[in-house]
Parts: structure tokens; sequence; C-alpha cells
């Protein structure tokens, strides 16, 4: 029972932390594999799922909210609309490599979303990105590296 409670907290730690939610889920990988109870690939495979799921309900959002962009109240102009799609679509997918990084990789995937970044692509990059950062946790963790 304690080890699925720990891949289980792993899991929503790192969900969470991909969201918009201020929340941070290294730290708590490092210590599950400090412990030495649980399966170091799997903690990372955990951690890395839960971590692109999070990120995929940003992009979910992105799109929802999308919806409302012709409503008065939108905060973006139809004209900085379209101008931050032709900046995104020329720059944007590769921006997605940073959505890793604390603090601006939660909007990128938000904004991802909003610029209707294909699913496919969406998922193959942040997956690439997310899982070598829990990778870079997990050799720094246990001196691989």
């Amino acid at each position: 029972m304690w080890e699925l409670s720990g891949y289980l907290g792993l899991f929503l730690a790192a969900f969470g932390a991909a969201t918009l939610l201020p929340m941070q889920s290294e730290a708590l990988l490092a210590g599950l594999l400090l412990s030495e109870r649980y399966a170091v690939w799997g903690l990372v495979a955990v951690a890395s799922v839960g971590n692109v799921l999070g990120s995929l309900v940003n992009w979910l959002l992105g799109r929802y909210v999308e919806h409302f962009r012709h409503r008065r109240w939108f905060p973006v102009s139809q004209r900085q609309m379209l101008k931050a799609q032709q900046h995104y679509h020329r720059y944007g997918r590769w921006t997605l490599l940073l959505s890793w990084m604390p603090v601006i990789g939660d909007p990128l995937t938000l904004i991802a979303g909003v610029m209707r970044e294909p699913l496919w692509s969406f998922l193959l990059i942040v997956t690439l990105a997310k899982t070598a950062r829990y990778l870079m946790v997990m050799g720094l963790t246990l001196g691989w590296m």
C-alpha cells in the first residue's frame, strides 16, 4: 500500500506542477528516488506521464478560451491574435521544448492550445522536454551525472 501511495502522490504532484498551479514535483521525485523503495524507472515514468497530462489540461484550456476571442471583454484584439499566431507558427512549436522550465513552461503549454498547435506535435515535444527534465533530476539525485 505504501508503494502505491508514493507513486500516486508523485503522479498528482507532477500533474499539478504542470498546470498553472504553483506546485513542484522534482523534490518529491528526488526524495522517492533516495528512499530506494521504488523502481527508479517507474518513478520517472509516473512523473513524466503526470506532468504531460497536466500540460494537456493547459492545452485544452487554451483551446477552450480561444472560443471567446470574439467577445468584447476578451483581453486580446483580433489583430493582436493574428500577429501572435503568425509569430507562434514561425517559432512557437519549438518553444514547447522549454515547457519543462519553471514559471514560463506552463503558460507556453496554454498558449500552444490558444494557437491551435496540433495535439500530436504538442504531445511529442512536451513529452520529450518533460521526460528529459525528470531524467536529469534522476541522474543528479542518484549521482549518475
